[in-house]
């Protein structure tokens, strides 16, 4: 019994972080509303408040982020580029509406919580990850240009919704950015 009420908790918090997510992208912080979140849920405002405790702390556990990044020290270096605008691409493709990244974009440009996640999940994720195929020394630079152009992709093909890039299919944007990521990551490593 215990375990089938831990269930549909997990369940109805998996629900609101869900509608939380749809609603901040759409809106943003300023304008959502446990209200409009919980009526999104189809659930009472006050489980809202239960399982999160205010607006606030919605917005933070909506903002988690995980890239979910691949192991990059195994892909090869001529294929690095194309592999990272798949990966986005793939992510964004599944469910956008949903994207914790997606909702941190948006809400980054308006919000300085969103911001520093923003800031921090790269710093924390891409970096790293990137180290093993740029080097330490670079990796950091690199990242923040590889999320330049990674950040401008969600935003103008998903958030933006600009006519040129959602006519675009997948494989035609990871062939179409990966020369780009290539210049910026620079020579490919062997």
């Amino acid at each position: 019994m215990a375990r089938d009420t831990a269930g549909r908790g997990a369940q109805t918090k998996a629900v609101i972080l869900r509608a939380a997510r749809e609603r901040f992208a759409a809106q943003g912080y300023e304008r959502t509303t446990i209200r409009a979140v919980a009526g999104d849920a189809e659930i009472d405002p006050s489980m809202v408040m239960r399982y999160f405790g205010s607006k606030e702390k919605l917005f933070e556990a909506a903002l988690a982020v995980d890239l979910r990044l691949p192991d990059l020290s195994a892909v090869p270096g001529g294929e690095l580029p194309a592999a990272l605008v798949r990966h986005f691409v793939d992510r964004w493709e599944g469910d956008p509406a949903d994207d914790a990244l997606l909702v941190l974009l948006r809400s980054a440009v308006t919000n300085e919580q969103a911001a520093e996640r923003m800031r921090e999940a790269f710093a924390a994720q891409v970096a790293p990850a990137l180290a093993a195929a740029v080097g330490p020394e670079r990796a950091g630079r690199v990242a923040g240009l590889v999320a330049a152009q990674l950040l401008g992709l969600g935003l103008t093909r998903y958030l933006l919704r600009l006519p040129a890039v959602t006519a675009l299919s997948p494989q035609a944007l990871v062939e179409g950015l990966a020369p780009a990521l290539a210049a910026t990551l620079g020579p490919a490593r062997p």
